[in-house]
């Protein structure tokens, strides 16, 4: 039997306990990617406790091209894409959310624009975001921040739909937590280890389910991760 083709590019879903979303999300990525695209769905089951894993068991029944890892345990949102990122076999890793909320059908555009940069990212800039209030208060100031560790200006701090390279990601492993904190960790990294990154618009939509994310919580958790990657001498952030 002939080896399966290497994918140009690797869709890593993290996912936990989304069962009213995961089937839907999955068959958007599927009709909105176009046909000719070489690429793989990698779904992690990061320890869902709801009826997740049974529906993913369904749509791998059904499609054998979407792969599925579960983790036994909840581990956390960057663990699960360090689990997907592992198993990816293409060299570009395209992570988007589980939910819903991004515009799957601007992968291509993403995907394209990284023959020029090691990370591209779908930045919640666009015409049609629709973002709650109690979060997007306390990133004005985490923008500010990031943006004065960077050096530069950055329009969204951790958007969770942007593609990258998987040998570069793999290079910051060592400091990418496996918390929600991986995002704005990766582009801090990228950053300020003066990898070409560009940011594209694009809209953002009301969330299907509950949101994993406290704002007051997860704002201190990011502050303080700044403040020990900023003075770290090993952080691999400069």
């Amino acid at each position: 039997m002939a080896a399966p083709s290497v994918p140009s590019f690797s869709i890593v879903v993290p996912c936990y306990n989304k069962e009213g979303a995961i089937a839907e999300t999955i068959d958007h990525l599927r009709r909105t990617i176009p046909t000719g695209r070489e690429y793989e769905v990698i779904v992690v089951n990061d320890g869902s406790t709801d009826g997740t894993a049974r529906i993913l068991e369904e749509i791998v029944a059904a499609d054998e091209t979407i792969r599925v890892a579960t983790h036994v345990r909840n581990r956390g949102y960057g663990a699960a894409l360090k689990t997907g990122i592992r198993l990816a076999r293409a060299e570009l890793i395209v992570i988007t959310d589980a939910d819903g909320t991004y515009p799957n059908d601007r992968i291509p555009e993403l995907v394209d624009l990284c023959a020029d940069n090691d990370m591209v990212v779908g930045a919640r800039t666009g015409a049609d975001v629709q973002y709650s209030r109690l979060r997007a208060f306390p990133k004005i100031f985490l923008k500010a921040w990031v943006s004065w560790v960077a050096g530069q200006r950055v329009p969204d701090i951790n958007s969770g739909m942007r593609v990258f390279r998987k040998g570069v990601a793999e290079s910051f492993f060592g400091i990418l937590p496996d918390t929600f904190s991986f995002t704005i960790t990766i582009t801090l990294a990228m950053l300020t280890n003066y990898r070409p990154v560009q940011y594209v618009p694009i809209a953002y939509h009301p969330r299907i389910g509950k949101s994993k994310i406290s704002p007051i919580r997860d704002t201190l958790r990011f502050m303080t991760l700044i403040v020990l990657r900023r003075y770290s001498p090993d952080s691999g952030l400069h």
